[in-house]
């Protein structure tokens, strides 16, 4: 099977009132890029999400949102400085003594000071939160491979119709061509006959003049390389994997071979085909971008 590189994955889990929601979506893309979007407090998971990520993608744009929510009342606790609060009171006291003043600070007041009180996150147990996370992950890239299998499926399909069609030009431009060769003997005689009117024509200059042309638009060799390269596509497209690549490859030799034949002919018939077996070479260069 192939995929394509368009995909879209989703999934939240939820455990000891913590809830991790991931969201996946990717477009084409010659290589595998990642963009991540997660909470600062997740950061040092970066590195194994990436590995992760890299177990179920080989190629494409994929963004990748994750949000946490954590509901546990154990997660902050309030931490109390008493020598915080204490040099507080000191110098204030040392204040009402130097100018003189009454020290009216309260408990509340001093309460209230930076640092006297403060919420602190408590410590999380990495191992359980990532275990957490990346069944969340894997929720969410299984859910989007199985949508870049199911449309691979349909460019597949797509293809391969359309590899049928190039196929159908390429044995059209194969019978042809011998007959423009019969064709363009039949014109030369008659031209020579016109010219020369009753004297006898030299069979020998005929046979060379036609063996010339034929060499000039013969397209044998370009027509074994297109049925070659056609029937190679179907075969990586039944093996299915990361083909992506090795398939726009070929189609670039399909193009070349199509061009050769275009140059060569003279043939109005065979310069139609060709521009149609052109065209369809190049609407399978553009979905075999979306082959991962």
């Amino acid at each position: 099977m192939i995929k394509s590189m368009t995909g879209f994955g989703r999934c939240e889990v939820a455990e000891h009132d913590r809830k991790f929601t991931v969201e996946l979506k990717s477009v084409n893309h010659r290589y595998l890029d990642v963009s991540i979007k997660m909470p600062k407090k997740l950061g040092f998971f970066e590195s194994a999400v990436r590995n992760l990520l890299k177990e179920y993608i080989q190629r494409g744009k994929v963004d990748v949102f994750i949000s946490y929510e954590d509901d546990t009342e154990e997660n902050f606790a309030l931490n109390y400085k008493e020598e915080v609060a204490a040099a507080y009171l000191k110098y204030l006291n040392q204040m009402a003594e130097t100018f003189g003043l009454e020290n009216d600070v309260r408990v509340g007041a001093l309460s209230r000071f930076p640092e006297v009180f403060t919420m602190e996150e408590r410590n999380v147990d990495e191992k359980e939160l990532w275990q957490t996370l990346a069944r969340a992950l894997r929720g969410a890239l299984e859910q989007f491979v199985d949508s870049r299998i199911s449309e691979g499926g349909r460019l597949a399909a797509d293809l391969s119709e359309k590899l049928d069609g190039m196929l159908r030009y390429v044995e059209f431009i194969e019978q042809r061509s011998p007959l423009i060769v019969a064709e363009y003997r039949r014109r030369l005689e008659e031209k020579v006959k016109e010219l020369l009117g009753d004297k006898q024509i030299d069979e020998s200059r005929i046979v060379m003049e036609v063996t010339i042309f034929a060499d000039k638009i013969c397209v044998d060799e370009e027509i074994v390389r297109l049925k070659s390269h056609v029937e190679a596509t179907k075969k990586e497209l039944s093996a299915g994997g990361s083909i992506g690549r090795k398939l726009d490859f070929i189609a670039q030799e399909m193009n070349r071979e199509a061009n050769t034949i275009l140059s060569k002919t003279t043939d109005i018939e065979i310069s139609e085909i060709g521009i149609n077996l052109k065209t369809d070479i190049e609407k399978v260069r553009e979905q075999i971008q979306n082959i991962e």
